[in-house]
């Protein structure tokens, strides 16, 4: 029997390449990919998303900018209808959570579903706040404060860029 030295992959490159082999591509060119729960995920290259985002989305949405408060059209929005990430539109928040916090930018609640969004701790700029993605595509939101309103408590504190509307 031969010497045979095993291999051990770390378990976040094997998901990641398991990833890589349910992956199928869309309609569009982007990749899609279904997991156990069945969720929609879409993968682009960074030349993909230049292509179809804005400069401002890309700058807010791949690299994490922020854009300057009071500057999004949606922070004045009042009217019925769903928030999208603008990147994947995926629903991320009904207009029935939005709430003007006096920040600036477009503030919710609530997002519109467990699952619409999901958090992670960002240490930049020397302080430690929770991160909002977007749990399609991945990108970018905000962030989400605890000094919001009943019934949660919480402030989504989200970039407009990164969203567009649909009034119902």
């Amino acid at each position: 029997m031969k010497n045979t030295r095993l291999l051990r992959l770390p378990a976040s490159l094997v998901s990641g390449l398991l990833f890589l082999i349910i992956a199928t591509a869309g309609p569009s060119g982007q990749v899609l990919a279904q997991s156990s729960a069945t969720a929609r995920k879409v993968v682009k290259t960074d030349a993909e998303w230049k292509k179809v985002l804005t400069p401002d989305q890309y700058a807010v949405l791949r690299e994490h900018g922020t854009e300057r408060a009071f500057t999004s059209p949606l922070n004045n929005i009042h009217d019925h209808g769903t928030f999208y990430c603008a990147g994947c539109h995926n629903p991320l928040f009904s207009s029935a959570t939005k709430f003007d916090s006096g920040t600036g930018w477009p503030s919710f609640y609530a997002p519109i579903s467990k699952t619409a969004v999901k958090e992670t701790v960002d240490k930049s700029y020397g302080m430690v706040r929770t991160e909002v993605l977007c749990s399609v595509c991945g990108g970018h939101l905000g962030h989400v404060f605890d000094d919001g309103p009943k019934p949660t408590g919480l402030r989504y504190c989200m970039n407009g860029v990164a969203m567009t509307f649909e009034k119902k």
